[in-house]
């Protein structure tokens, strides 16, 4: 489940420390940031302890009655540990909240009105994630951005829309809502007339599409950010393995410790390369442990594991170039004609990965 609330915490390290007791003492795993802001949490409760979860919640006024975005494929190791991390943001968007009235947001929309709007001739439609989680999936007609981060799709969305400030509508959307809640006071201040949002994210969004039996306008998997590294939502594949060009939506990290670069393998390709990026890194971890620690000494791999699509070892990585793709199908045995759908690509890219170490506090 995920959830976020905006809200002023005056000592965000004394409420890292209370949350981390409380959830600890729940079983509860996963990845939390808090800030003076507020807080931004993707985590896995056990379902025996779901109610003492949520009393924890009520325990803060500003955290009574808060929407937790259930995952549509549950799985009890989505994450390997409880992490609480102290923040400047809950979202690194790299604005000054000083200069605009970031309580001034778009128009929340629920799934039934989101797609209504999308079939609206004067609407632009525009995906606030990061590259490698629309590369596998996204709303249809989406302006997805080839960004390393969030922050860097804001002033690159603005500017390629300035002839649309008065007369288009802005429809955005983003994984659990948090971004867009952002996004959408920003592009107000900038001088957007209609801005909405997608209420909850691509999550909420697909909850209630298969509740209500909704048509789902969102194509291919939701990116997620644990092990899993996807939902699927439909059985659209819009991504191809970054090795042989097979239609692939499955991400995955190199198995050589030293590279954990995260990138799409398929099950062929995985078998071959035996889950590794290259033959340099196969080779590698071919080599005895103790060899293997002693050439990753001194090595800082930093962001390289985010620059899935963008590796040279990587046959058919991702160039960043405007496209024309067909959909292939996760089910064969249902294929139905194809679709195409042409996405707008801009700037660079970023990946996530993940590895299992001790629970711990980070400041």
């Amino acid at each position: 489940m995920s959830f976020y609330a905006y809200a002023k915490i005056e000592d965000p390290k004394k409420f890292r420390d209370e949350l981390f007791i409380a959830w600890n003492a729940l079983d509860a795993l996963g990845r939390i940031y808090v800030a003076h802001e507020g807080i931004n949490a993707q985590m896995s409760v056990p379902a025996d302890q779901l109610e003492a979860f949520r009393d924890t919640l009520e325990g803060y006024e500003f955290m009574r009655g808060i929407r937790l975005n259930v995952a549509v494929e549950q799985d009890n190791h989505s994450f390997l540990k409880l992490t609480i991390k102290v923040r400047h943001k809950i979202v690194a968007d790299g604005l000054n909240d000083d200069t605009f009235d970031v309580t001034n947001k778009g128009v929340h929309l629920k799934a039934q009105e989101f797609n209504d709007l999308l079939e609206d001739p004067n609407t632009i439609v525009v995906d606030f994630r990061n590259h490698y989680e629309s590369e596998v999936g996204h709303f249809e007609g989406a302006i997805t951005p080839d960004v390393e981060n969030f922050r860097e799709s804001l002033p690159i969305i603005n500017e390629q829309l300035q002839d649309f400030k008065e007369d288009k509508n802005l429809l955005m959307y983003c994984t659990g809502g948090i971004r867009c809640e952002k996004a959408s006071a920003y592009f107000k201040h900038q001088g957007f007339k209609n801005v909405f949002q997608l209420e909850g994210g691509i999550i909420e969004y697909t909850r209630q599409i298969k509740e209500e039996g909704i048509k789902s306008k969102f194509i291919g998997k939701n990116f997620v950010f644990d092990h899993r590294l996807g939902e699927r939502i439909t059985d659209d594949i819009i991504s191809k393995c970054h090795q042989c060009g097979k239609p692939c939506d499955n991400h995955t990290n190199c198995s050589n410790d030293a590279c954990h670069l995260l990138f799409i393998q398929c099950d062929e390709c995985k078998a071959v390369m035996e889950n590794c990026c290259s033959t340099e890194c196969l080779d590698i971890t071919h080599l005895p442990l103790a060899e293997q620690v002693k050439l990753r000494e001194g090595l800082q791999v930093g962001n390289k594991v985010f620059r899935k699509g963008k590796s040279d070892a990587l046959k058919f990585k991702t160039s960043g170039d405007s496209s024309v793709q067909p959909l292939a199908k996760a089910q064969t045995k249902n294929i139905r004609k194809k679709i195409t759908v042409k996405k707008v690509l801009l700037g660079k890219a970023e990946h996530y990965y993940t590895k299992s170490k001790i629970a711990q506090f980070f400041d």
